[in-house]
């Protein structure tokens, strides 16, 4: 069962909001450019990871027995 809290909660703001750093802020600054853009894109990397992530939660543990 996956997380929506995490998925939709966490990773997609996260990807939108390093996309628009990275696209729009980093562009009006001047000499920083590359900096900017290098921490908007890992904030959408990580927000990435996280909504991959949020897939995979189980909200209660699965016990086996062998």
């Amino acid at each position: 069962m996956a997380s929506r809290q995490i998925s939709l909660g966490i990773g997609i703001p996260m990807i939108v909001v390093g996309a628009l750093v990275a696209f729009l802020l980093a562009p009006t600054q001047i000499g920083i450019e590359d900096t900017i853009e290098f921490v908007g894109s890992l904030i959408g990397i990580l927000g990435a990871v996280i909504f991959i992530a949020g897939l995979f939660v189980q909200k209660t543990p699965q016990i086996t027995t062998s």
